[in-house]
């Protein structure tokens, strides 16, 4: 089971970390993906990382929208994958959720508002 957290309102130009935890995988061993979705639009990939022990060297992609803002870690000793959200703008509002597997948690809500 996949859990996110993190969503919230913010400014434009704020920043937020969303979570993405998992009670019965080892994250480290899976590529995670993010995706959002906005109200009558296709859901979009965000960003990816892959498995903590690839020896692929580039560890994240991120969508074009997202590049350069958006950043995925993974915390291994907590089971956790981050996605960190800087310079956000009110186009990035969206539910987001993570995904392992094609299986995906409820997601958690960002709105970015003035």
């Amino acid at each position: 089971q996949l859990v996110e957290s993190g969503g919230d309102l913010v400014r434009p130009g704020g920043s937020l970390r969303l979570s993405c935890a998992a009670s019965e995988i080892d994250l480290s061993n899976y590529l995670v993906r993010w995706f959002r979705t906005q109200p009558g639009k296709e859901r979009e990939l965000v960003g990816f990382i892959i498995p903590a022990n690839s020896p692929v060297p580039a560890k994240t992609v991120y969508a074009d929208a997202v590049k350069g803002r958006f950043t995925l870690s993974r915390d291994t000793t907590k089971n956790l994958v981050y996605l960190q959200m800087d310079s956000l703008k009110p186009e990035d509002t969206a539910l987001y959720y993570c995904d392992v597997l094609n299986n995906r948690g409820q997601g958690t809500q960002v709105t970015v508002s003035s």
